[in-house]
This record gives structure tokens, sequence and C-alpha cells, in this order.
């Protein structure tokens, strides 16, 4: 369970009683607050039946005691401060849990993904402009140890078979093919080659040319 700071602990307990100690009439402020910060739908659609209660109060403030107005108060009243009070503490954690656990999780993969697209990129310009380099640096072989990130870029030519199953959609078996028809052929010079001298399948071909590069 996440833990919270001091303050934040306080300043949960203080927005979560709040029912109480406005006499129940922020409980639809303190639902609005958790709605925002939630992005929650069903908040959204419960909050306004908080503030139709609050509305309520207010309207049968002045009822005189025993009558219809008076028991409608008496029951937004209770409804408010009990309903509301549980319902607040019920939420407080995830309310004030710190916003970075709230991120979108597709936007933090989406973002590490385009980093690493950008890596392949840039590591096979380099090997594209000096391969003997790019051979002693040991850019796509991510089977040997290496001090940078070339963002999953694999040699298509060197890579041993498990390195291979790296290229999204080639299995071990794919992999072990590709293996034997470098030996046989002496290696590859583009995807196209690889796919058809292979005979892998069509779909792999813009794969291996997104991660593959082709060193000599």
């Amino acid at each position: 369970m996440e833990k919270f700071g001091p303050g934040r602990t306080i300043g949960s307990y203080i927005w979560a009683l709040s029912p109480i100690y406005t006499l129940g009439m922020g409980t639809s402020i303190t639902m609005f607050i958790a709605a925002v910060r939630l992005r929650s739908v069903l908040l959204w659609l419960v909050q306004p039946i908080y503030l139709a209660l609050v509305i309520l109060g207010f309207v049968t403030a002045g009822a005189e005691d025993g009558t219809t107005g008076d028991a409608l108060f008496a029951a937004s009243f209770l409804t408010l401060v009990t309903v509301g009070t549980g319902h607040a503490l019920a939420i407080r954690r995830k309310v004030f849990s710190p916003r970075e656990t709230l991120m979108d999780s597709l936007a933090l993969a989406e973002g590490e993904a385009q980093r690493r697209r950008e890596l392949r990129v840039r590591a096979a310009e380099m090997a594209s402009r000096d391969p003997a380099l790019a051979v002693e640096m040991g850019i796509g072989r991510p089977d040997l140890q290496r001090s940078f990130d070339d963002g999953g870029l694999i040699d298509v030519n060197h890579a041993p078979a498990p390195a291979l199953s790296g290229i999204p959609g080639i299995t071990p078996e794919l992999a072990d093919r590709i293996v034997r028809v470098r030996a046989d052929t002496g290696g590859f010079v583009s995807a196209e080659e690889v796919s058809l001298m292979a005979d892998l399948p069509p779909a792999l071909t813009p794969r291996i040319a997104e991660y593959g590069v082709f060193l000599r």
C-alpha cells in the first residue's frame, strides 16, 4: 500500500471529513473534486445526486417541526453527512495518490516505444555511414556486452538465433531458419532478401526492415 507523507495524509482527511464539518452542505463539492481528480464516470453520475440533496437541504431548512419538509431536511442532512463521509473516506487514498500514479500507462508505453524507435533509426544511420565502426561497437548485437542502447536493432548477418528472435514476429524456428540460410548464402543485404531466401511470411518484411541492420 502506498504511504502518504504527513501533509498529504492530513489534507486527505480534511477533505474526506468535510461532509461532517460543513454539515453536509459541502458534500457535493467534495465529490466534485474527487470526480475531477479521478476522472471517474461513476463519480460524475453520483455527484448530481449529492448536489440535489444539498439543494433539498437548503430548501427545507426552515420547515416547521413535524412537517414533511422537516422530515426531508433531516433525511437529506443525515444522508449527506453519513453517506458522504463514508464515501469520501472509501476513496480518499485514490483521490490523494500522487498524480504520477494516475498517469495513463498507455501514454508511458507509447513514449518508451517512440524513444526506442528513435534509437534504432540513429543506430541504423550510423551503421550505414560506417559499417566497420558499427561492427566494432556491436550495433545490432544484443548478445554482446555493450555500454549503449541501440533501441533493439538486430544485425541480421551476425546475430545468433536467440537474438534474431528479438525481432517482433520472428519465432525461434524462423530464427534458426534464417541462420541456416545465412550460413549457406553468406548473408543478406535487405529485409526483402531475408524474407525471400528464408521463405518468411510477407508480413514480417516491414518488421525486419525496422529492426534489422545488415552489416557485412
